[in-house]
C-alpha cells in the first residue's frame, strides 16, 4: 500500500576532516533536516512550506535542493504523479554542516518512501547529488556520509566508489558554529588553483595517517592527522573568525585536534568522551562569547546509520 504521507530525517555532516578535501566526511548524530512528502496528482515535486530557514531559501522547485533531489528521483522512477514537500530546517545555512546535502537526502528518502521504496539506498545517491550540485557542485563528501552514515571515503560519484571507514567507539566531537555565514562558493573561490609538490606530498601523508588512525582507533593520532592540512585551511583561515584562538582553547581543554568543518565557519574538535566534548565545546564557545560573536556549541557523535525514514502514514 502506498503511504499518504512520509517523513525522513537526514543528519548534519562534517566534510573534509581537515586533510581530506572533497574525499572524507562523517555524519553527526544531531542536528539535521526533516522532509515530509505527500502525494500530488500533478507530475513533479513542489514545496508547500519551509520552516526554520528564516525565509532565506528559495521555494522555486528548480532552485531548492530538496525539490531538485525529489524531481530527480521522480524522473529516475518514471513517476506519473508528483509530491508536495514540507522542509523543516534543523541546520543553519552556510555553516559547514552540510545543510544543502541534508535537505537533498531527506527529500530523496521521503519521496522514495512515498512511492513504496522502489530504489535502494545506493540508488538514492544520484538524486541526492543532483540536489547538492545546485549549491556546491558534484561532490559527495557531504551527501555520502549523510545518506550512508558513519565515516566515508569518497573516490567518485557512484555508490561503489564510496567506502565506509571504521568509527572508533570512543570518538566524540565538540563543535562550535559562530554566527558568521561562509557560503560554499566563497570558500571554494579562495582555494589555490595549483599546489606545490611538497604540499601535495604532506597532504597525502595526512590522509594516510588519518585512515590508519581510524583503523587503529587512535584518537590522538587522528586529531594530529586532521590538523596536518597545509593546503585548504591556510587558504580559508581568514574566513574563520578567531580560528587560532578557538584551536588553542580546544587544545587547552583537552581536545586531540581541531579542524574546519567543510567550508566553515563551524569548527570541530576530536575528543574521547562526552564529558570532555562538553568541556571543549564550552571552551570554544567562550572565545566567541568574549568577542561578542553569537555562537552555538554542540557535543555529538558519529551517526553510524545516517539518514532514515521516520514515518510512513498509510
Amino acid at each position: 500500500m502506498i503511504p499518504l504521507k512520509t517523513e525522513a530525517f537526514a543528519p548534519a555532516t562534517v566534510a573534509n576532516l581537515g586533510v581530506g578535501f572533497d574525499m572524507l566526511g562523517l555524519a553527526l548524530s544531531e542536528p539535521g533536516d526533516i522532509v515530509q512528502a505527500e502525494p500530488r496528482e500533478e507530475p513533479g515535486a513542489v514545496i508547500r512550506m519551509i520552516d526554520g530557514d528564516g525565509g532565506q531559501l528559495s521555494r522555486d522547485p528548480q532552485k531548492n535542493t530538496a525539490c531538485i533531489a525529489a524531481n530527480a528521483l521522480l524522473k529516475q522512477i518514471d513517476a506519473e504523479h508528483g509530491a508536495t514537500l514540507t522542509l523543516v530546517k534543523g541546520l543553519p545555512l552556510a555553516s559547514g554542516l552540510g545543510s544543502s546535502a541534508a535537505s537533498a537526502v531527506a527529500a530523496a528518502l521521503a519521496v522514495n518512501a512515498l512511492f513504496g521504496e522502489p530504489l535502494t539506498r545506493a540508488e538514492l545517491l544520484a538524486a541526492s547529488l543532483e540536489g547538492e550540485a545546485a549549491v556546491s557542485g558534484y561532490h559527495a563528501d557531504n551527501v555520502a556520509p549523510c545518506l550512508f552514515g558513519g565515516i566515508t571515503l569518497v573516490t567518485g560519484l557512484s555508490a561503489d566508489q564510496i567506502y565506509q571507514l571504521p568509527v572508533p567507539e570512543n570518538l566524540h566531537l565538540a563543535l562550535v558554529t559562530p554566527d558568521v555565514a561562509v557560503p560554499t562558493a566563497e570558500a571554494r573561490a579562495v582555494l589555490p588553483a595549483t599546489v606545490p609538490l611538497g604540499a601535495m606530498v604532506r597532504q597525502t601523508m595526512g590522509v594516510a595517517l588519518l585512515v590508519d588512525a581510524l583503523y587503529r582507533g587512535d584518537l590522538e593520532a587522528l586529531g594530529a592527522a586532521m590538523e596536518r592540512d597545509a593546503v585548504i585551511e591556510p587558504a580559508r583561515a581568514h574566513l574563520m573568525p578567531y580560528l587560532n584562538e578557538v584551536r588553542a582553547a580546544a587544545r587547552q581543554a583537552g581536545a586531540y585536534g581541531m579542524f574546519i568543518s567543510g567550508a566553515g565557519p563551524t569548527l570541530c574538535a576530536v575528543c574521547d568522551s562526552s564529558a570532555l566534548a562538553n568541556a571543549v565545546a564550552a571552551a570554544m564557545k567562550a572565545v566567541y562569547d568574549e568577542a561578542n560573536i553569537p555562537s552555538v556549541a554542540r557535543n555529538t557523535q558519529v551517526a553510524v546509520a545516517g539518514a532514515e525514514v521516520l514515518s510512513a502514514t498509510l
